[in-house]
């Protein structure tokens, strides 16, 4: 076939100025990269090193069709380089599709400044296809089919273009670039509005499970969880004070509580980009941590990428160019105040993008933090959080802002991780408010952003957090009874506060956070209401303090699970389908979860609701866990839901005893 040859285990097709590579890139797994010759091999990626693939290609190239079978997955190339994936049966899996009969074809090479354009892919829609992963939403959806999703960060809104399909197949948009993704019902559409060749990542597999083991090859496994980080952490905006703090850990104590984290949250800092706790508020931080070891409990610090212009480093950070750029204006990129200040101060952003600037800022917070002990990082408003929000005008060492944009939250989390492995740490866990294809690799645990302490929240945040599972990100949670608000003394917001942490001590992470009421203005007085689980009522209190010691029982398990994860790349907490691929109705299901494949959970996520619709999938036997009822699988049935406990199933067979 005219235009198509093999190079180095390779395909490439060629045409004028164009060329597209097709290479293997792990088991049953084909990377695709097109532009303008040559292609480039050194623009940023999530894909690591490429995996050991399980043998050579077959490559077939024919009078008018050219083939590249890897493992059981084929790209087949016609004479206009339009592409097509099909599986080890011949079963169309993914094709290309041109955007008009005409002209450009299945990829738009649009204009540009220098070496970058906008660039789009298309590909054919498929009646009934459901589609998953794709990071983290607000929008409330578990299948994202008919969707439109702007690729950028922002606070709660995750960029991982990774996605899993009901035809069985796996699909990484390989580009940092800020763009957006089309599933419509004429064809999807990804698009990057600036960058500088295309490169996407297929794979298939015969179950979900595989599909996400493969996935998880290419761009890296997440490490093994720290048995300590499966334990309950606690925290709230914001504790003032050192004896604040301590206080209620003692409080923990004198209760009989488990705790293995407390968290000291922004402001505990003298300016942004000083990276140190204020001497005023914290007097003696090498004696609070004296006093946390003594307890058994971990301090997590807040760590914002940040940087004022009075801090002690800006200056020299700005001269040797740590600092992200801008391409008009001053570099600035969004108001705060600031410790010290009345009104909003510009501060800048610090490039992790720039292995200098991850090495400083890391310098910093050991000198700062890790040398008193501390050991969890918070890596919070790490989209970065530009305000306004124009990526285009901000200018990185790894590119221009289009380019790379969705870069941040990953390298920033890859500093932190490489710090640690460096001071000779193996257990790294740090929380980010965003991700990227990768970031599990660097000991990333992603909580869902700044959400309303709302009963419509809480649904969407079951279905979230599926997806974040599906996205390759093991390690995850929510800021239980959410961040936006929450009177402790009204009655909506107690049971919403129990209903949460029922939901939440079965997420891979448990953990409690909010900016209660009475909140104040943004500002380094703020504090937010009473947060912690005494706070909300005795009756409240005395199902939380169930929930509390109903993760420690789980928490064996979970380990279980989380080795898992490290090892085969299967997220502990994932929808049915992942392990009933055979039961039609677990794809449909967005409102259950499986915990492992031995507990399934059933949040109740309705005010006032007292029992709830459960299906049970598979063709195995589940058993209430709280009443040890039998129910066959494949069905589904109404259970009671009192405010007492949420539904919880174990699958016949299983040796997890969750007591009551």
């Amino acid at each position: 076939m005219r235009g198509a040859r093999e190079d180095d285990g390779a395909l490439e097709w060629t045409s004028g100025q164009e060329i597209v590579r097709i290479e293997p890139w792990g088991a049953d797994s084909l990377r695709i990269r097109a532009g303008f010759a040559p292609l480039l091999d050194d623009l940023p990626s999530a894909l690591g090193e490429r995996p050991d693939s399980g043998g050579s290609p077959v490559i077939d190239i024919g009078d008018h069709l050219a083939r590249i079978t890897h493992g059981a997955l084929c790209a087949e190339v016609d004479p206009e380089g339009m592409l097509r994936f099909v599986d080890a049966d011949g079963a169309e899996l993914l094709a290309e599709r041109p955007a008009h009969f005409w002209w450009p074809g299945p990829r738009l090479y649009g204009s540009g400044t220098g070496h970058s354009r906008r660039m789009e892919q298309c590909f054919r829609a498929y009646e009934g296809e459901r589609i998953y992963g794709l990071g983290q939403h607000t929008h409330g959806l578990l299948d994202q089919k008919g969707t439109v999703l702007d690729l950028v960060q922002r606070n709660a809104e995750v960029s991982i273009p990774f996605l899993l399909s009901s035809r069985g197949y796996g699909f990484l948009w390989n580009n940092p670039a800020v763009g957006r993704v089309e599933f419509a019902h004429n064809g999807t559409r990804w698009v990057a509005d600036s960058t500088r060749q295309l490169d996407y990542w297929v794979t298939t597999g015969g179950t979900p499970a595989e599909l996400l083991g493969h996935y998880a090859e290419a761009t890296g496994h997440p490490p093994m969880l720290p048995e300590w980080a499966a334990g309950f952490w606690q925290s709230k905006l914001r504790y003032r004070s050192q004896e604040e703090l301590l206080e209620v850990v003692r409080e923990y104590r004198r209760r009989e509580l488990p705790l293995s984290v407390i968290v000291s949250d922004f402001f505990h800092w003298t300016h942004l980009g000083d990276w140190r706790f204020d001497p005023v508020e914290y007097p003696d931080p090498a004696a609070m941590m004296r006093e946390l070891d003594a307890a058994g409990v971990r301090l997590m610090v807040s760590i914002w990428p940040s940087v004022n212009p009075l801090s002690e480093n800006f200056e020299r950070m700005s001269r040797e160019g740590m600092l992200v750029g801008t391409e008009a204006g001053v570099p600035y990129h969004a108001p705060w105040r600031d410790k010290g200040f009345d009104v909003a101060m510009p501060v800048a952003f610090y490039d992790p993008t720039n292995p200098r600037a991850r090495r400083f800022v890391w310098d910093r917070a050991r000198e700062n933090y890790y040398d008193l002990g501390v050991r969890v990082w918070w890596l919070d408003a790490c989209e970065p959080e530009v305000l306004p929000g124009t990526p285009e005008n901000l200018r990185f060492e790894e590119g221009p802002g289009q380019e790379v944009f969705n870069l941040y939250p990953l390298r920033h989390a890859q500093g932190f991780h490489d710090g640690m492995r460096a001071e000779g740490e193996t257990e790294v866990v740090s929380l980010c408010r965003s991700a990227w294809a990768g970031s599990q690799r660097y000991g990333a645990a992603l909580w869902s952003g700044d959400i309303d302490a709302t009963f419509e929240s809480l649904r969407a945040q079951v279905r979230a957090g599926l997806n974040v599972a599906l996205s390759g990100i093991p390690w995850w949670t929510t800021d239980i009874g959410g961040f936006h608000g929450g009177d402790p003394d009204s009655e909506y917001f107690r049971e919403l506060v129990v209903r949460w942490f029922q939901y939440g001590v079965f997420c891979p992470l448990f953990r409690l956070h909010g900016n209660r009421d009475p909140r104040m203005p943004l500002g380094p007085e703020m504090t937010g209401g009473p947060n912690e689980v005494w706070s909300f009522g005795q009756r409240a209190y005395e199902l939380i303090r169930e929930m509390l010691f109903l993760r420690e029982r789980l928490r064996p398990y979970l380990m279980e699970q989380m080795r898992v994860a490290h090892e085969r790349g299967l997220p502990p907490m994932r929808p049915l389908f992942v392990d009933h691929p055979d039961d039609e109705r677990a794809w449909e299901v967005d409102d259950e979860f499986l915990l492992g494949p031995d507990v399934l959970v059933a949040p109740v996520t309705e005010y006032g609701a007292r029992e709830r619709s459960v299906h049970l999938p598979g063709d195995s036997r589940w058993t209430g866990a709280w009443d040890g009822r039998m129910f066959e699988g494949g069905t589904t049935t109404t259970v009671p839901a009192p405010l007492e406990s949420v539904p919880v199933f174990l699958r016949e067979g299983t040796t997890v005893d969750l007591g009551r």
